[in-house]
């Protein structure tokens, strides 16, 4: 900005420089239109975050942009409320990483199965040289629950007090067609989930086929409700017979923080689906790997607790709600068949109608969580 006042002042200082103090007027008109935007866009995000969420937004624009020239364009359209796919959709390296580890676990239930000896999910493999270290420093899963069509694991988050857990079952009554539809089936799931609040699409990527969920959900009293704003994609690879529903949290400007629910911002989910079989023939084994962290103020092992008995109840409502889709004869929404041009056409509907939505404003964010 000093620079370009001194430039400014020369310009206007030159003799017979009538065009030159023209210029130096615009100039000085274009760096106070700039200004002013920049505080008309501080003083909206001032108003529809709280202090810790401007804090993350911040912090993650720093993230992108450092070390990484020419990307002022992500920086504005981070600031102009646009959401950036490039940066936040779920690749095909996510998906693929999740199905290696379904069948490097279903490797080693056959090795073990005929021997008796109990099988631990396989530890991932290190992506990089870099990555060794950390990989020794993690603890080896502990078995929570072990039953006969269902097994529950758990392996501490290093650095944290959380907990990541792993699920590993069999399901014979239903396709596999059927349990992977009625996951992804949003409307449906606000009839058969009661502890759904809120449960909607945001936003769709036409390139990668992800999408943006904004979800509300009652926890149990007296807490209070959490919200999450996450980006899921899914995935039938025909070749290996597997689908895959990978889903993380993320950040996204037309949903702001809101006062009435605590903001879940650490949130990850991969199920991975084997079918016995075929896709519409009864029977599959699923592997699903989950975290999040709900910011409670309870002990670790009270968190524990409610997660390692919630997520059999949530499965079992989700079998339930299965059934109950095929032998009424529900109408769940097939997204194994949709077309790739419908889904386009829908998300660019989803796209406009999102821009339209009017930005609400938000409170204070909590410092204590129930």
């Amino acid at each position: 900005m000093f620079p370009q006042r001194l430039l400014v002042a020369w310009l206007a200082g030159v003799r017979g420089g009538g065009l030159l103090a023209l210029l130096a007027n615009q100039c000085r008109f274009v760096t106070g239109l700039r200004v002013r935007r920049a505080l008309q866009i501080a003083q909206l995000y001032g108003r529809l975050y709280s202090e810790s969420s401007r804090r993350v937004l911040l912090a993650r624009l720093w993230r992108r942009l450092h070390g990484r020239p020419g990307h002022a364009s992500a920086l504005m359209a981070a600031l102009s409320g646009v959401f950036v796919w490039d940066e936040e959709r779920i690749r095909e390296e996510e998906l693929q990483r999740s199905i290696n580890e379904m069948k490097r676990l279903e490797e080693m239930s056959n090795m073990f199965q005929s021997s008796g000896v109990q099988c631990h999910p396989p530890e991932p493999k290190a992506q990089t040289e870099g990555n060794e270290d950390l990989e020794d420093k993690e603890q080896p899963w502990e078995m929570v629950m072990d039953k006969k069509h269902f097994k529950l694991w758990r392996r501490p988050i290093t650095g944290t007090h959380l907990y990541r857990y792993r699920v590993f079952g069999t399901y014979t009554d239903v396709t596999p067609r059927q349990f992977f539809n009625v996951q992804l089936d949003t409307e449906y799931r606000k009839k058969w989930d009661a502890l759904v609040i809120k449960l909607e699409v945001i936003e769709r990527d036409v390139v990668s086929g992800s999408e943006v969920l904004h979800w509300v959900t009652h926890f149990p009293y007296p807490m209070y409700s959490r919200d999450y704003v996450y980006v899921r994609r899914y995935s039938v690879d025909q070749e290996n017979n597997m689908m895959v529903l990978v889903s993380r949290a993320v950040e996204h400007p037309s949903v702001p923080e809101s006062p009435e629910f605590v903001r879940v911002r650490s949130y990850e989910s991969q199920m991975v689906i084997r079918p016995h079989r075929s896709f519409d023939e009864n029977g599959f084994d699923y592997l699903l790997t989950y975290s999040d962290n709900p910011q409670t103020v309870f002990p670790r092992y009270c968190v524990s607790w409610m997660v390692s008995s919630g997520m059999p109840d949530f499965l079992e409502k989700l079998h339930m709600a299965t059934l109950k889709a095929k032998n009424m004869e529900i109408k769940v929404k097939d997204y194994i068949s949709a077309k790739p041009l419908e889904m386009s056409n829908e998300a660019k509907a989803t796209s406009q109608s999102s821009e339209r939505k009017n930005e609400g404003s938000c409170g204070p964010a909590r410092i204590e969580y129930a």
